[in-house]
């Protein structure tokens, strides 16, 4: 695949339209699923399928097996980050 650089415009809502070429390049369509990995100031989308998804999660698994962690616990923690997050946010714009 060769390289291909767009560039795209992020809305109000922090959507962003993925350009048509790339999307017929990687094979996208609606309702497929999509990585993020944010690394240093560059952000990479991955197109995601049922194995790249059960490499990323296996070894949190196994942690989370180790700790006793169950899957209910960690919903909390996401829903609980992404509270503190918007908290912070808001009070970053007064």
């Amino acid at each position: 695949m060769k390289e291909k650089i767009e560039m795209a415009t992020i809305s109000s809502r922090g959507q962003i339209c993925i350009p048509n070429d790339i999307r017929e390049e990687m094979g996208l369509e609606e309702g497929n699923k999509v990585l993020f990995v944010l690394t240093d100031n560059s952000l990479i989308m991955k197109k995601a399928d049922m194995q790249t998804f059960r490499q990323i999660t296996a070894p949190l698994k196994e942690e989370a097996k180790k700790i006793g962690m169950k899957e209910a616990d960690a919903n909390e923690i996401v829903h609980r980050a992404r509270k503190n997050d918007a908290l912070r946010d808001k009070r970053a714009q007064r």
